[in-house]
């Protein structure tokens, strides 16, 4: 079996919106390609796509996509992937499950991400004190496609310590609201004791509080 994790040729997000149509769970595009959807416009190029659920609702995501071939993996570098068998609660450090059409071959199309959630809140799994609402963990692009807030997948991208991560908040950064802003530095705050690379360029667009999380 070719589990090759560099082969990567993945579906546009009009392509995971069509595969999506009709899932009975909420979903959002995450990733960099949430944060150029809230841009508006391509500003750069992605190797991948990811996908974000809530854990608890892994099954009915895997029931949907039963005629893709899923892997699901720990994703350390390299990722262990294997065969996620039907009926299987993927429980963490199983934080992400990948899909191709072809069991041995084939390039990976897409990115499952689950997300901690207790009751109607989500939970950020590397600082659980941090969270937030379910209901406000999203947008909608005027196609009707949902994304992951802008200010909630910036702290997800903040320990990556990746030049493209900090490109992807120069770009998102101008179109940040005060509010979003002040989320995201107060989170970065909490969870980096010793400071934050982001806190001096986050620090000019924040505007005054403490909004609640």
């Amino acid at each position: 079996m070719n589990l090759d994790p560099h082969n990567w040729s993945p579906l546009s997000v009009e392509g995971i919106a069509e595969i999506l149509k009709g899932i009975s769970v909420p979903w959002w595009v995450a990733g960099g390609w949430a944060l150029d959807l809230f841009v508006g416009r391509t500003t750069r190029a992605h190797d991948d796509i990811d996908v974000l659920i809530l854990r608890r609702d892994q099954l009915a995501a895997q029931k949907h996509l039963s005629d893709w071939k899923l892997f699901k993996t720990k994703q350390p570098t390299p990722p262990h992937l294997a065969p996620w068998p039907k009926g299987e609660f993927l429980e963490p450090p199983i934080n992400d499950v990948w899909a191709r059409s072809d069991l041995h071959a084939g390039p990976w199309r897409f990115q499952l991400m689950l997300m901690e959630a207790d009751g109607d809140r989500w939970v950020y799994r590397r600082l659980p004190t941090i969270g937030g609402n379910i209901a406000d963990m999203g947008l909608t692009t005027d196609a009707g496609i949902p994304c992951l807030a802008p200010e909630i997948q910036l702290l997800y991208k903040s320990g990556t310590g990746l030049q493209k991560d900090t490109d992807d908040l120069l770009n998102v950064l101008p179109l940040l609201s005060p509010r979003q802003a002040e989320w995201l530095l107060k989170c970065l705050r909490r969870q980096y004791s010793d400071g934050h690379a982001w806190v001096g360029l986050l620090e000019s667009r924040a505007g005054p509080g403490e909004p609640e999380d």
